[in-house]
């Protein structure tokens, strides 16, 4: 059924203040509540036709009015459709374009810091134990070959290799199937000397080249096992409270922020916990960071795929909104979820 705005709005009024009172809800009470300006006349005519329509009933004579189970059932449809667009916007703000894990979390962690008012960071991936799902072997011309690897998580990384020697197409396409045949799978700690060696000779001519592909797979993961991202953002909210905003305290604050080095022990302690499922919160001494020992910080830990996590973390004063920060967290960890597990019909 459709309503215009103005009965919509009435509607809700008249639910909204029935919940809250349990007593039917006279034209004058509306026209406190609603945000219409409307008078009470023109909002007995609203309600006449709401009554009409089955929306509403007037218990007794001289009473106020009271919500329908037809009138139930629209305002909850209407409050089910409300939530529904907010999860699709936040999916959408979450994938929207995005091929990239580095931006999607970058944007992340602008949104936390907006939605909460305190500083947020957030790393890259970390997989060190990852399996390779696919590498695939493109000629961009004849003395330079394109190697995209892929691995769990979809976690992609590209590296460009000099040609000695021409390939053909059919070349490509061996060395192609001799990769992922023989390397898919696997962890960069799997590919020992005996497999390397294996991969060299099979690769018969292209032995060489054979072994510079492996190099190069291993040192593109491998950079990103060693040189984990830090993704920070809000950093100057703290100027907004003032147990932090003092000088040398905000100095040590921004410096860490920018250096980045320090919050990787906070990353790596959350990382290594036990309780991998959950929010971890650190308040004062209790942080790893001599720095941030004014402050507090909610943390949680994103996984994409198994052995692919990351962390995620909150960063306010100790008298932080520990209630919203951790709703937020949740939410966050919740829509990731949807988005990267595995199976998932919504991935």
């Amino acid at each position: 059924m459709d309503l215009d705005d103005r009965k919509a709005k009435i509607l809700r009024a008249i639910i909204r203040n029935y919940q809250e009172t349990g007593e039917p809800v006279g034209s004058r009470t509306i026209s406190k509540y609603s945000d219409l300006s409307l008078s009470s006349a023109t909002i007995r005519n609203e309600m006449a036709d709401l009554e009409e329509m089955g929306l509403i009933v007037q218990p007794h004579t001289s009473a106020g009015r009271i919500p329908t189970d037809k009138g139930y059932r629209l305002y909850v449809d209407e409050l089910m459709e409300a939530q529904n667009r907010e999860v699709t916007q936040m999916k959408d703000f979450l994938i929207q374009r995005v091929d990239r894990v580095e931006l999607l979390l970058k944007q992340m962690a602008k949104l936390l810091a907006v939605n909460t008012n305190y500083a947020t960071m957030i790393t890259g991936p970390v997989y060190s134990s990852t399996k390779l799902k696919f590498i695939q072997l493109s000629k961009m011309d004849n003395q330079k070959l394109l190697a995209v690897i892929v691995v769990e998580g979809n976690i992609v990384k590209n590296t460009i290799l000099d040609l000695d020697r021409t390939l053909d197409d059919q070349d490509i396409l061996s060395l192609n199937l001799l990769l992922n045949s023989s390397l898919n799978g696997l962890t960069i700690n799997d590919i020992n000397l005996g497999i390397v060696k294996e991969l060299e000779e099979q690769a018969g001519p292209h032995g060489m080249l054979m072994r510079e592909i492996l190099n190069a797979v291993a040192e593109a993961v491998r950079t990103e096992e060693g040189g984990m991202q830090i993704y920070t953002s809000g950093a100057t909210n703290i100027f907004k409270y003032p147990e932090l905003s003092d000088g040398q305290t905000a100095s040590e604050l921004i410096h860490t922020f920018e250096e980045k080095d320090q919050l990787r022990n906070l990353v790596k302690e959350s990382l290594d916990s036990d309780d991998k499922e959950d929010l971890q919160v650190f308040i004062g001494d209790e942080m790893p960071v001599q720095t941030m020992k004014d402050c507090s910080v909610v943390t949680a830990n994103y996984e994409l795929s198994e052995g692919v996590r990351g962390t995620i973390g909150i960063i306010g004063p100790k008298r932080m909104d520990y209630v919203k920060v951790m709703d937020t967290l949740r939410t966050l960890m919740a829509q990731l979820d949807i988005l990267f597990r595995p199976g998932e019909p919504d991935r």
